[in-house]
């Protein structure tokens, strides 16, 4: 009896012994097919993340391909601006910069665009319309930091915004620049590009800055 009870036991903890293998086995088993889920989950939002940095890089390379396509054209229609030393172009991490000496477009504290100065904003206009439709335009106004004496305006902050206002109403009045896509700001003395210590540098302070803007981007950044 003793010897056919310990091959009962034995039997009994045999089975559960099996039992136990094949859960084991079975649990094993779901491991490995949620690692082979996990996997494949990982590799297709790889896969993703890849297709959507490309897809930016090839919006970022079109949007400054349209920019510098703008720049070349705006340097051919203002060679003569350009030329005169009267305004510039730059590509920065803003957008295409059209720099204006204030002159260009307003006598000394006025705000109303010299009939010799429109054909120069007809020219970026042109531009604006047909080589970057999509991108939005910031116009600002900037001055010297001479006091206010004899023009009637409050501070140069006045001034300045005045003449980012007028040449923005310019655009839209008579050069057809869709006005959701312009926006107007006045700095007054406190963004200048030289030191305010001759007649030359407070001059370039003087100026009107058009930024032409990447596509995707609503405001210019802070300098």
């Amino acid at each position: 009896m003793n010897h056919r009870l310990m091959i009962f036991l034995f039997l009994i903890m045999f089975a559960l012994s099996g039992c136990s293998y094949i859960q084991k086995a079975r649990r094993t088993d779901d491991l490995e097919i949620e690692n082979q889920n996990l996997r494949a989950r990982i590799a297709q939002l790889q896969k993703e993340k890849t297709k959507e940095v490309e897809h930016l890089v090839r919006e970022k390379d079109r949007e400054l391909s349209e920019l510098e396509k703008a720049k070349l054209e705006l340097e051919d229609a203002l060679k003569k601006e350009i030329g005169n030393y009267k305004a510039k172009l730059e590509m920065t991490e803003r957008g295409l910069v059209i720099t204006f000496l204030s002159e260009v477009f307003f006598d000394s504290g006025k705000d109303v665009i010299r009939e010799d100065g429109k054909g120069s904003l007809q020219k970026v206009a042109e531009v604006l319309n047909q080589n970057v439709p999509n991108s939005n335009v910031a116009i600002e106004g900037h001055t010297d930091n001479q006091p206010i004496k004899y023009s009637g305006w409050k501070t140069n902050w006045e001034l300045s915004s005045a003449r980012a206002l007028a040449v923005l109403h310019y655009l839209v009045d008579e050069c057809n620049v869709k006005p959701t896509r312009l926006s107007a700001n006045g700095y007054g003395e406190y963004r200048p590009v030289a030191a305010n210590d001759t007649k030359e540098n407070m001059q370039k302070n003087r100026r009107v800055e058009i930024v032409i803007l990447p596509s995707k981007i609503s405001k210019v950044k802070a300098n």
